[in-house]
């Protein structure tokens, strides 16, 4: 079950999807049992932005038939109160045949610019907490509007211009909103990226019970779940057939046989997102029947 990626000894290959799994709420929840027995083999933080987001306004979450759609916003505190005050806390393990294992911080950041990111980098490179980070380019390009992932020569520019200021791994987390994944896993393979990760959430929509308009605070949101499983399955596969770095697969997984399905495809690790809403221990589950 052990497998090692991009440098860091995991004890098995399910992570979790940033942003889907708040550890240290869930520390205050189930007790220091789960920091002892962590459900999953490394841990992604929530997006860190340079300075504080409140996120949007509310209503931020619509159920739908087949998983959910978020517009949370990436509320955080800030990096500065994030390497102060949260990530000093985030000491796990996780049991494997060899006895207890320490759970390695992957810190995911977003900036709207390659400034931003470089800055975000450069705070992050002194803590020896973070063993990775991992990009999130998400998010619109301040200056042409566009999500900085949806373009490949963007995408490439922006890597090549913050990759020197860390040493330490940089995943890059894909957008499935483009029209050519692959292209775009490329582009941050070229850019200098160490692993890239996909599917991040389908941008949609959910409209009032009385017609009214859009029910999220922010109009619009992601889609994740189970409905788009198979759409993930389609980019994991056409991204793993194009780069020869890791992938880390993930979208709608729910089961042991979903994440073997991303394994099979070529994905190196898988990432467990929406699942772990309904089922807390969801990570370890995944795992276990794997």
């Amino acid at each position: 079950m052990s497998v090692e990626f991009c440098g860091l000894g995991l004890a098995h290959p399910i992570i979790n999807a940033s942003g889907t799994f708040d550890a240290l709420a869930a520390l205050r929840v189930f007790g220091p049992g789960l920091a002892e027995d962590f459900p999953f083999s490394a841990y992604v933080s929530k997006t860190i932005t340079l300075e504080p987001k409140a996120g949007n306004p509310p209503p931020r979450l619509w159920e739908t038939a087949g998983g959910m759609i978020n517009s949370i916003g990436l509320p955080n505190r800030g990096v500065d109160a994030y390497l102060a005050e949260e990530l000093p806390r985030m000491n796990f393990s996780v049991r494997g045949a060899e006895g207890a294992a320490p759970v390695p911080v992957i810190t995911n950041v977003m900036g709207p610019d390659a400034a931003r990111i470089g800055a975000l980098l450069e705070r992050c490179e002194g803590a020896r907490e973070i063993s990775a980070i991992e990009l999130n380019v998400s998010c619109p390009n301040v200056a042409t509007g566009l999500d900085i992932g949806a373009d490949p020569d963007e995408l490439e520019r922006v890597l090549r211009a913050v990759r020197g200021l860390s040493s330490k791994p940089l995943i890059v987390k894909l957008t499935p909103n483009t029209a050519d994944v692959a292209a775009c896993a490329k582009a941050a393979e070229r850019g200098g990226a160490d692993a890239v990760s996909l599917v991040n959430t389908i941008r949609a929509m959910a409209i009032t019970p009385d017609l009214q308009g859009p029910w999220l605070g922010g109009r619009t949101g992601g889609l994740s779940g189970p409905a788009i499983r198979h759409a993930a399955l389609a980019q994991v596969a056409a991204v793993c057939a194009e780069v020869s770095i890791p992938v880390v697969g993930m979208g709608g997984v729910q089961t042991g046989r979903h994440a073997r399905e991303l394994i099979s495809v070529g994905a190196t690790l898988v990432a467990v997102g929406t699942e772990s809403f309904r089922d807390p221990a969801a990570g370890a589950r995944i795992a276990a029947e794997i």
